[in-house]
């Protein structure tokens, strides 16, 4: 037990150092990208600066919440401070949105009234902003599939990637063809795929956040599994919901087939926790046992 703990926190402490060098860098890129844009004259540099500057703060936040998620549970906060996970990638998903609909009005005043743009000097500062963006997005990749929170912080990163080559495409037909327009095109093209990564993380969020049940879990197959025990004649008023993207809470009503001392539940009980937890990977359940007290027996419990 010990040694698996030791693990779990060693896996906390590299992600969380893997995140600050991502913020770092990132924030390094942005500085190279708002100097780089004011001397080309390039919106598009200029928005995937301000683009990483957020992308800076968000990853950061990741970095805040990474670390406030460890702290101990108290008799205040029962569950700890792990949705705190799930609060920073709400509010980066918001900052990234915000941050695209800025960059998207800003290009539609540049159709409007177009200008020069130095594109070598934008294509090598665009090429630095992609080496830097690739780098990072390497670095947290893995840990971007296991966690919500820094899945958040990686799309701003991969959004970047993506952002640092459209620049730098941008930058060759400029530089060689002289087609100014395509600099803010570019920036909408790139505000319209951020857009649409982003909403994946908000339902996300926002399903965790309502307590909904949680993604790919059938409560109609849970109930089945179930009640298919020989003590058990059912189960109703079945709630299951995320506490993080990662762990799953369940609760329900077992209506026993038989009246029984409460010491005899504890066999069943362990029955419940090893199915929902071999079949269904829930990790947290509490069970109400009765024998026929429920008027309403409805899977879900209404009023």
């Amino acid at each position: 037990m010990s040694d698996n703990h030791n693990t779990i926190e060693h896996n906390h402490d590299l992600n969380a150092t893997k995140l600050l060098v991502s913020a770092l860098l990132n924030v390094i890129i942005t500085i190279a990208e708002i100097i780089g844009g004011l001397i080309s004259n390039s919106l598009a540099l200029i928005s995937d600066a301000l683009h990483n500057l957020g992308d800076s703060i968000a990853v950061f936040i990741a970095y805040i919440a990474h670390i406030i998620s460890k702290k101990d549970y108290t008799d205040k906060k029962t569950f700890g401070y792990k949705r705190i996970e799930i609060l920073a990638a709400l509010l980066n998903a918001i900052i990234l949105v915000v941050i695209v609909i800025f960059l998207i009005i800003e290009a539609i005043r540049r159709f409007q009234n177009p200008e020069p743009i130095k594109g070598l000097i934008m294509f090598v500062v665009a090429v630095i902003g992609l080496l830097a963006n690739l780098f990072a997005v390497i670095l947290i990749s893995k840990e971007s599939k296991k966690n919500i929170n820094i899945k958040a912080a990686y799309l701003h990163l991969f959004g970047d990637t993506i952002s640092s080559v459209a620049v730098i495409l941008g930058a060759v037909f400029i530089y060689f063809l002289g087609v100014y327009w395509i600099d803010p095109l570019i920036t909408i093209l790139i505000g319209i795929y951020l857009l649409k990564e982003t909403y994946s993380v908000l339902k996300s969020v926002v399903d965790i956040l309502m307590q909904g049940t949680p993604k790919n879990l059938d409560l109609k197959k849970v109930k089945h599994v179930i009640e298919q025990l020989p003590e058990v004649d059912n189960i109703h008023h079945i709630h299951a919901w995320n506490l993080n993207d990662r762990e799953i809470h369940f609760e329900c009503h077992v209506d026993l087939v038989k009246d029984s001392k409460v010491s005899d539940t504890e066999r069943i009980r362990n029955k419940i926790h090893e199915i929902l937890l071999n079949k269904f990977h829930i990790s947290h359940v509490t069970v109400q046992y009765e024998f026929n007290s429920c008027d309403n027996k409805n899977m879900i419990h209404t009023t």
